[in-house]
């Protein structure tokens, strides 16, 4: 089973020499236990744009489609032989990253 970990910031700001070092050690360990599926860091939601093409012209709007102090920072796809395997994991990226961590399976 495939899962989403999403790592959410609440303006902590930038990732620490601590928490990147954190980091690369807890993606290197789902690398090896063949966990790993890809993962990626996110910028700041203050350039982003929401388009919404459901009507008869498209709709570009600047900045997040939400707006809230927290916002996704980054993310972790993994591999998961079960939900409880899963939490496992996203237990260990929080305490990694420093942050608070949601997990979605994929449908």
């Amino acid at each position: 089973m495939q899962f989403l970990i999403s790592v959410i910031d609440d303006g902590t700001g930038p990732a620490t020499a601590t928490e990147d070092a954190a980091v690369d050690a807890f993606n290197t360990r789902l690398q090896d236990a063949g966990q790993w599926v890809f993962a990626g860091g996110l910028g700041d939601p203050g350039p982003a744009s929401v388009v919404d093409n459901r009507g008869g012209s498209p709709v570009v709007t600047d900045g997040p489609f939400v707006e809230s102090k927290e916002y996704l920072a980054g993310f972790w796809i993994i591999e998961a032989g079960s939900r409880d395997e899963a939490m496992a994991l996203a237990t260990e990226a929080s305490k990694a990253c420093n942050r608070k961590i949601e997990v979605r399976p994929f449908l």
